[in-house]
């Protein structure tokens, strides 16, 4: 998926989507850029704002290790008025 792991579907981002903004994990070495192209050509839809934020550490302790878990960077896309991404196949 080239840096788009998968939706993200919490309260706040089912909130998101009655102002037509879609939630989104990513690769932590993704760019703005390159996931607002792939989000365009995949889903035919026009992005007209995006905000990306790191997910906080959840570090835990396990004997002596102290582990931390990978991190991934999560971004809000807005989309233009019209267009929608359809999260779920309708089966």
């Amino acid at each position: 998926m080239d840096g788009v792991k998968y939706p993200v579907l919490t309260e706040k981002s089912i909130r998101l989507l009655e102002r037509n903004q879609y939630t989104f994990n990513v690769d932590s070495q993704s760019n703005k850029t390159k996931i607002k192209n792939w989000i365009e050509h995949f889903f035919d839809v026009k992005v007209i704002a995006m905000n990306s934020y790191r997910l906080p550490e959840k570090g835990g302790k396990k004997g002596s290790m102290i582990k931390h878990p990978i991190r991934c960077k999560r971004m809000i896309i807005t989309l233009k008025t019209g267009d929608s991404i359809p999260l779920f196949s309708e089966q």
